[in-house]
């Protein structure tokens, strides 16, 4: 029952967070990235699991963050030459490097819901084999 209320929640942030990328400088890519984590998560509250649909967007997420963090203006530099100014203190992000560290974070949270729904479905999945609880697999 837990893991279904996390994913429920979690697919309303990332539809919301999906809503808020509208009048975002790049929505076109920002909308699809939050929909398809959303998506999965909608997925996860019938305990459907798709291993490549999981593994080909955390591969994206990860290789998108790791860009992110060491562009210029990114997250490191954020960190060392602005000294880890505060990203919150306003929605318009008037800098740089508060916009790619804006969307690092919220890949991290991508991730990190990501890594939790595979992990878990993965060891329900194998339960399923010897025989004590149902996943269905998507194909």
């Amino acid at each position: 029952m837990l893991f279904k209320l996390f994913n429920v929640l979690f697919c309303l942030v990332f539809i919301l967070f999906a809503a808020f990328q509208y009048n975002d400088p790049d929505p076109y890519l920002w909308m699809p990235i939050y929909l398809y984590a959303a998506v999965l998560c909608a997925l996860a509250v019938k305990y459907t699991f798709n291993p490549v649909a999981y593994l080909t967007g955390l591969l994206f997420y990860l290789v998108y963050a790791g860009y992110l963090f060491f562009t210029q203006d990114g997250v490191l530099d954020w960190i060392n030459q602005h000294q880890s100014e505060n990203i919150a203190q306003t929605m318009k992000a008037t800098r740089p490097w508060i916009e790619d560290t804006r969307e690092f974070f919220g890949l991290i949270i991508i991730i990190t819901v990501l890594l939790i729904n595979f992990f878990y479905l993965r060891n329900r999945l194998k339960s399923q084999i010897t025989g004590r609880q149902t996943v269905k697999t998507a194909t």
